[in-house]
């Protein structure tokens, strides 16, 4: 019940003026009315440059219907409305509030989104009823002092705005549950935010924060912390004691490493893609039990630590983008629903493998798992001499008897250790039986160089130097005009001369796939003949994955478009 009955069992002219004010069309009379029966009211989306005197006098004036010679019925006499609670003007043109705003102080609900404010009136602290104020996508560059008389303000929505700071007693919104400062221009955030001990959600992503407090750690319920998109260089490691804390981004950073997090024992996403983190270590992971999703892609990581498995609630995995070059098999037994590994320069698996997506890749792990499994026969005694890898290859039989047997394992694929174990001795056996082996190994030599009598094969077509050691693209190949297919993936491949290349007007197909190189040279687009051009599996950083994955002619554009001019 409205507190104006009372007034209205008065002289009318004492307690009330009749509404004379005309709202014009954007304010239908109607919808008036409604929000006096309802405490709502709706006038989003109305152009309005202003908002009309009728609105914030709702509550005070004789409503327009009265004055005319109606009998109300009892469920429409209008001094037993109800005061209006909630009031939504987002997506409109106003520039600014009038301190009327102070005629509505039963408000629990203010959305004033989407519109051009520059500055909030200082009758603000008299709506001490609000609960939810939605000021986002302004141009708010100050926020009044007022703002922090509203004691039982639940929810304030900040973002996108131009804010460079926060007014002095901002930590008296001691009821605060969601505070969303994103988008702004903020660069420091108060040490005092501690007093906000009721916030459970907080958005500080997309502003100019070098630095976080070590006093954000006294918030004791805050599940959801949002700093992406800022210029963090570190992080306070009494964050790793927020006990509460579920929801961590801290992508689009400067991180070079990451805080242990001993105390978050409910943590269930870290994302921390986007940064320079260079090490993941065992201390990083032993205590996320709960981490369901954990984002690293776009760092500088050069491995992943058996330790992973330790996350045995995992389901999410980014490594993509990074300069992993192996990975523990371990991972086969986590499991995972989505891992990406795209963007790395992995040798130890085959990229039609991680193109068949998550659940192959890890069957794949899990069968290299078993093979490390050691084997009863076949197997030499593990010395200070002798590498672990080479535990599981009977050296000796390759040393005298110049045989390399890797048979009876069960194995789908060969280990790159098998073949490694081998080094520099003379082979002229190999036994692979009695495994589960779906095609030959590809691994076939250990060449790193090619003689110069080559250039006299003066109709050579193809060659193969897949699964070898060379770490340049041997120079006696330029000087072969009739070649149309190079193969020399899975080496250690550094460079290529496109000048060189693109005298070889013949070559149709070139395999550069899982090797070594750092850049793609962009003259590399002249070569204009290619036909296929592989990539994938090289650690640089350009061309992106998303181009590679459009084929040869869009890569061969796009180096020609960075060709300088």
């Amino acid at each position: 019940m409205s507190r104006l009955k009372g007034v209205a069992d008065r002289d009318s002219r004492t307690g009330f003026r009749a509404e004379r004010r005309d709202c014009g069309a954007s304010v239908p009379q109607g919808l008036l009315k409604a929000a006096r029966k309802s405490g709502q009211l709706n006038l989003s989306g109305r152009n309005l440059s202003e908002v009309p005197q009728c609105v914030w006098r709702i509550n005070v004036d004789i409503p327009e219907e009265a004055n005319q010679n109606l009998s109300f019925s009892a469920a429409e006499r209008w001094w037993e409305q109800t005061d209006l609670t909630k009031l939504i003007i987002s997506n409109n043109k106003l520039q600014s509030l009038t301190d009327d705003l102070r005629l509505l102080p039963a408000l629990t609900v203010l959305d004033i989104h989407d519109n051009q404010l520059t500055s909030l009136p200082s009758a603000i602290r008299e709506l001490e009823n609000l609960q939810k104020l939605n000021v986002s996508h302004n141009k708010l560059k100050i926020l009044p002092e007022e703002i922090t008389n509203l004691r039982n303000l639940k929810g304030l929505y900040l973002q996108h705005n131009e804010l460079t700071c926060l007014p002095e007693g901002f930590e008296q919104l001691f009821s605060l549950e969601d505070l969303d400062l994103s988008n702004n221009r903020l660069t420091i955030v108060p040490a005092s935010f501690s007093s906000l001990s009721s916030l459970v959600r907080l958005n500080l992503s997309s502003n100019q924060l070098k630095s976080l407090p070590a006093e954000i750690s006294g918030m004791k319920r805050l599940k959801h912390l949002d700093c992406n998109s800022n210029l963090l260089e570190t992080i306070p490691p009494e964050l790793a004691s927020m006990e509460s804390l579920e929801l961590l981004y801290l992508r689009r950073n400067k991180l070079r490493f990451l805080p242990e997090f001993p105390s978050c024992k409910l943590l269930k996403e870290l994302h921390v893609g986007e940064n320079q983190i260079e090490m993941l270590g065992a201390e990083h992971l032993k205590h996320l039990n709960s981490i369901l999703v954990l984002d690293l892609r776009d760092n500088k990581l050069k491995s992943v630590p058996d330790e992973i498995t330790l996350l045995q609630s995992l389901e999410r995995l980014d490594l993509s983008n990074n300069d992993i070059s192996s990975l523990p098999y371990s991972l086969g037994k986590l499991h995972l629903k989505f891992l990406a590994l795209e963007g790395n320069p992995l040798r130890t698996i085959r990229r039609e493998i991680i193109n068949k997506g998550t659940q192959e890749v890890l069957k794949y792990l899990q069968s290299k798992i078993k093979d490390d499994e050691p084997s009863q026969n076949n197997s030499v005694t593990e010395t200070a001499m002798t590498l672990p890898s080479e535990s599981r290859v009977n050296v000796h039989s390759i040393v005298t008897l110049k045989i390399l047997d890797y048979s009876d394992k069960q194995a789908v694929l060969i280990p790159d250790e098998v073949f490694d174990a081998v080094k520099s001795n003379i082979v002229t056996s190999v036994n692979f039986s009695k495994n589960q082996l779906c095609e030959i190994p590809k691994r076939n030599n250990f060449l790193n160089s090619l003689p110069e009598e080559m250039e006299s094969l003066i109709r050579l077509q193809t060659i193969n130097l897949s699964f070898n050691r060379f770490k340049i693209l041997p120079e006696v190949l330029y000087r072969i005009p009739t070649l149309e297919t190079i193969l020399i993936g899975n080496n250690q491949v550094g460079s290529v001369d496109p000048q060189k290349m693109k005298t070889m007007e013949n070559l149709i197909t070139l395999d550069l796939q899982n090797n070594d190189l750092l850049q793609i040279p962009p003259e590399l687009g002249n070569c204009v003949n290619l036909r296929t051009l592989l990539l994938d599996g090289n650690p640089f950083r350009v061309p992106r994955a998303a181009i590679l994955m459009k084929g040869t002619a869009a890569i061969l554009a796009y180096l020609r478009d960075r060709i300088p001019t």
